[in-house]
């Protein structure tokens, strides 16, 4: 079969174009650009384009199939070309659907959390040599890459992400795969570009929810009561099986999670990450894996690449980077390391970097988001406002919208590092919340802070 990629680049994108090659697919595709490592390992496997651009004669009645990528925009000339033959145009969901429309199809949605409960079922179904399927959106210890198909693989796991499907396919993702078996950890209002008001995005969850399969089942975190009311109230005939965080203790740093045999130590922290994991429990339990079995993987599971990632650790400070970018996410992250590290002061640097983040209207939602620091630090840069085109925001707005009188904001990024390197991390814990890098800072160096 031969499949075009257009806008082969992207994390996502790159990622099946090389499931596909490995699956012995002809694959071809183009980009403007290209940034690592995306671009190294698509080299490695001979499928980096060898010009950046969009090429209209690479678009050919030959191609059986073209991918179509968000990064791509609507006039895009390949596409163009592509419609003109009539050729068929899948989204990156929807191509992925026709991968796995015979398997047994294990979704999970959520606005938090989504990534670390697929990281964790994969993580158990590696640890006892169990082969399925998969798409997640984060780099896995131990697995060499992020997407994975196959002929004979009974289960597929995917990670089922909110966000549209391709520039001129306007369905959230998670809306295209249609689950055997679901999974939806929490709801919290995010990517307002594409979902202006809070309605509106609650929506698209009762409709995932409604595209389970009949006779399909759905675990759901009952903790969070939007998730709680949108399963309860669908009228898909499947079945709805709630759970709620486990018991646990910390102990000197430490977290334990109680188990029929006793408190086990484990890798992860956190309510939130606690909470994942009972919902992935869950999940292994439907796919085949015993109570007991699952217990003595996740005891091994150190986290999802960028999630609550150690930077560095002594005897007397630890510092970690988080993902954590969304007000629900920066709250739970902020919670869970001053609860691992009750006696040591938290300095939480929390960098506004994505759309949602940088409005003005938006930021109100980050109310309380860094309570639980002590010292609490806001980054952002009027350029990336500027490039997004948004209303520009003040110091006296973020504050407000914080409601903390001594939150610390940044707009230089020298300034940033500057205050960072010259603080004092002895019986402290730091904490790095950013989708981005704080205008340039490189984690690497923050590593000699803590020594």
């Amino acid at each position: 079969m031969n499949v075009h990629f257009i806008a082969i680049g992207g994390a996502a994108m790159h990622n099946l174009a090389i499931a596909l090659h490995n699956k012995g697919y002809k694959v071809t595709g183009s980009d403007d650009t290209i940034f690592d490592p995306s671009k190294s390992r698509l080299e490695a496997k001979g499928l980096l384009p060898e010009v950046f651009g969009w090429f209209p004669e690479k678009i050919s009645s030959d191609l059986d199939a073209i991918v179509l990528g968000m990064h791509a925009k609507a006039d895009n000339p390949e596409l163009l070309k592509a419609q003109e033959l009539d050729l068929k145009i899948y989204s990156y969901p929807e191509f992925l659907y026709e991968q796995a429309k015979d398997k047994t199809r294990v979704v999970i949605g959520g606005s938090h959390g989504k990534t670390t409960i697929t990281s964790m079922i994969l993580h158990v179904m590696h640890y006892h040599e169990r082969d399925v399927d998969y798409m997640v959106g984060a780099q896995l210890e131990g697995f060499d890459v992020m997407v994975k198909l196959t002929e004979d693989n009974d289960f597929i796991v995917l990670e089922g992400d909110e966000y549209l499907s391709s520039p001129i396919d306007r369905r959230p993702k998670f809306h295209l795969y249609k689950p055997n078996i679901a999974l939806l950890s929490g709801i919290a209002w995010d990517h307002i570009n594409v979902f202006p008001t809070y309605e509106n995005y609650v929506e698209q969850f009762s409709i995932f929810v409604d595209s389970i399969v009949r006779g399909g089942s759905i675990n759901y975190n009952e903790e969070d009561a939007e998730v709680k009311r949108v399963v309860e109230a669908s009228e898909n005939q499947i079945r709805k099986i709630p759970y709620t965080t486990p018991d646990y203790s910390v102990e000197d740093g430490e977290t334990f999670l109680e188990t029929p045999d006793g408190p086990m130590p484990i890798e992860v922290f956190g309510t939130h990450n606690l909470n994942n994991l009972a919902g992935a429990k869950w999940i292994c339990q439907h796919m085949g894996i015993d109570e007991e079995d699952f217990y003595e993987a996740i005891a091994t599971f150190k986290g999802a690449s960028k999630r609550l990632e150690k930077i560095a650790e002594t005897k007397t400070a630890v510092a970690y980077k988080d993902f954590a970018h969304s007000p629900s996410k920066v709250k739970a992250t902020t919670e869970a390391l001053k609860q691992q590290f009750p006696d040591r002061d938290l300095v939480a640097c929390l960098e506004l970097h994505t759309y949602s983040s940088l409005n003005a209207e938006f930021l109100k939602q980050y109310k309380g988001a860094l309570d639980a620091a002590d010292k609490a630090v806001v980054f952002y840069s009027p350029h990336a406002v500027e490039i997004k085109k948004l209303e520009t925001i003040t110091h006296q707005q973020i504050a407000e919208a914080f409601e903390r009188d001594d939150l610390i904001i940044y707009t230089n990024p020298d300034d940033f590092k500057d205050f960072l390197f010259s603080e004092n991390l002895k019986d402290k814990s730091l904490l790095l919340m950013s989708s981005g890098n704080y205008g340039g800072l490189d984690f690497g160096e923050v590593e000699g802070l803590i020594q």
